[in-house]
């Protein structure tokens, strides 16, 4: 089928889709008129949110980033005044014992491996994270728990008036962007609930990232790295480590000393913040190196998690997916260079007494993980990556990748998890395919690397739950029009219908690769070659689209009730059918963590309660 007429089929459906005169959260005006003061007991959340999403907008605070990249400290001493004029001065933010992550993939995975672990040791843990999934409360927990709504309340105005009556008139912005206010409300939080450790999670980059006053974290770690936010970090994966490399840190201290000593490491010219890193390729490991050499920031490269299990029991992890090891043998080193500098006990046997060097870059230790260590690992939660929920008939595989390394490794996982959940045949089995992208990725590379999977639908829709998300903040998004995420869904199913014809074509169809443990007769048996085709829909919201996907058979979602006209559409109405008389439905949902959020706010509804 022509690009031209699915680019018609597709504006038909939306048509069918989007009853007229519908409203949407998603708009390019700003202002609080158009929100209601609070009525009744528990609107003072909500309506802190709505007041939280007039600020500065992520997108702008990133051209303006982008306007100044040149001079980092420009942004640095930016978020400096603010945090004066809260109240703190960079120096309390000393007493959090901060461990500090960032990274392309996986940074947010290290942080919650890292967290629970240092949690199972009876440690009090603060933990700041981005984005949010369902309510933005998320991002700032203590003990693992988003906190209270009637605690974000409370912070979230005591900040902002202190803002508002520290405005001098001058020409620095009165308040500070979105996701600044978070962390300076953060960092408040934490300070008021006395916690012993907090997990900081870089935003975007490093060497600007607002996070990045911190001026002695007791560790710093680096997850693998990739190719994202390129119009801010930089075109090659050199360029985005330079950036990563920025949260590296000069000062020392005793427990660091200590932490040296204990490897058997002379002190020479070592003073800076331990740092780690995983394995990644020569260029960019080269340039994470020569940023912590510059500064004599002691960073070593972890092993393994297979060289920290060698003469004990394979450790468990509570999140799906072989690249989740990388991020749990990161996680096992930060969380234990922090135990041994703040003079704990219990840090697990070394292996071997003098590290080695790989890459011209010492080794992490090698160690036995403890009890609290592998009970950490084991129960870590992270909703939205490599998630599996399991309702009846439909499987919903949830995984938030992004980026293109964190795709393959999407697909990787995706198709592991299908082979391992696989049954006797009981009937026909359909593979959907639910997928939106945004900002400046390339989303055709990352749905033509979604197509080994085999779909039989596909189906894109915004990063909105309903197509009117006025009554609930959470949802909100000030930073497009309903036109633009519209459009951009057209164009996802555009790239999938060409992708779709070229592997239809004999001479460019190759099969897709068997995973390890699977059979490829059992593949190429259930999706055989040239014979197998996509159908693509696309639908104004979340909500919609899992209606149509679920066909009532999910027994938390509400029976489909399609706008009049849907069904009459050729490939919705046949799709039901096939979808009602299903044996087993796969849903891989994917591209947005954003999306992947909506996705579980109706999934599972005490998420936001």
């Amino acid at each position: 089928m022509s690009q031209a007429r699915c680019h018609l089929r597709a504006a038909l459906f939306l048509a069918a889709v989007s009853p007229r005169g519908a409203t949407t959260g998603v708009t390019a005006r700003r202002g609080l008129s158009a929100w209601p003061a609070p009525q009744e007991p528990g609107m003072e959340y909500q309506d802190a949110v709505r007041t939280l999403n007039t600020l500065q907008t992520n997108a702008g605070y990133l051209e303006q980033v982008k306007r100044q990249r040149g001079d980092p400290q420009t942004q640095l001493e930016a978020m400096k005044l603010y945090l004066a004029r809260s109240g703190l001065q960079v120096e309390d933010l000393d007493q959090l014992n901060i461990i500090h992550v960032t990274g392309t993939k996986g940074k947010g995975s290290t942080c919650a491996f890292t967290e629970r672990v240092l949690r199972s040791y009876g440690l009090k843990t603060g933990f700041f994270s981005s984005p949010h999934l369902v309510q933005v409360r998320e991002r700032i927990r203590i003990n693992g728990q988003p906190i209270s709504p009637e605690l974000f309340t409370k912070h979230f105005w005591h900040l902002y008036h202190r803002l508002e009556e520290t405005k001098d008139g001058s020409s620095c912005v009165s308040m500070p962007a979105y996701f600044r206010f978070l962390t300076l409300m953060a960092f408040h939080i934490f300070l008021q609930e006395k916690v012993d450790l907090a997990v900081v999670e870089v935003g975007i980059g490093g060497a600007y990232d607002c996070t990045n006053i911190i001026r002695k974290p007791v560790v710093c770690g680096v997850s693998s790295l990739g190719i994202d936010h390129t119009s801010l970090l930089g075109d090659t994966v050199e360029e985005i480590a330079w950036q990563k490399g920025g949260i590296f840190k000069v000062p020392g201290s005793p427990g660091e000393r200590r932490y040296l000593d204990g490897l058997g490491l002379a002190l020479k010219a070592q003073h800076g913040v331990p740092a780690f890193t995983v394995l990644q390729p020569d260029g960019p490991l080269a340039v994470l190196r020569d940023r912590a050499q510059q500064i004599s920031c002691p960073l070593y490269l972890c092993p393994p998690l297979e060289a920290l299990e060698e003469g004990g029991p394979p450790l468990t992890l509570g999140l799906d997916g072989e690249h989740q090891r990388f991020n749990a043998a990161l996680a096992l080193q930060l969380a234990r260079c922090w135990l041994q500098q703040k003079g704990h006990q219990g840090l697990g046997e070394l292996k071997v007494s003098r590290p080695s060097v790989l890459r011209q870059m010492p080794l992490a230790p090698v160690f036995q993980p403890t009890p609290h260590m592998r009970h950490g690992l084991r129960d870590t939660e992270w909703l939205g990556r490599t998630q599996v929920l399991r309702r009846g008939p439909l499987t919903w595989y949830l995984d938030g990748a992004h980026t293109t390394s964190s795709v393959q490794a999407c697909v990787r996982w995706f198709r592991q998890a299908l082979h391992r959940g696989q049954r006797p045949s009981r009937g026909p089995e359909v593979r959907i395919l639910l997928f939106n992208s945004t900002g400046d990725r390339d989303s055709a590379a990352l749905l033509k690397l979604l197509q080994p999977c085999q779909f039989d639908y596909a189906v894109f829709c915004p990063n909105l739950t309903e197509v009117s998300s006025a009554g609930n903040a959470d949802q909100q998004n000030f930073m497009v029009t309903l036109d633009q995420v519209l459009l951009r869904c057209l164009a996802h199913q555009q790239y999938w219908s060409h992708l779709a014809e070229a592997q239809a074509s004999p001479d460019l169809w190759s099969p897709p690769s068997p995973e390890p443990g699977e059979p490829t007769s059992s593949l190429l048996a259930s999706h055989p070659p040239c014979t197998h085709s996509t159908s693509s829909l696309v639908f104004s919201c979340i909500s919609h689209a899992l209606q149509w996907i679920s066909q009532g058979r999910d027994p938390v979602l509400q029976p489909p009730s399609p706008p009049q006209g849907l069904l009459a559409h050729p490939v919705a109405g046949s799709g039901a059918s096939v979808l009602r008389e299903a044996a087993a439905i796969h849903v891989l949902v994917t591209g947005s963590l954003h999306l992947v959020g909506g996705v579980l706010k109706l999934l599972e509804p005490a998420l936001s309660q």
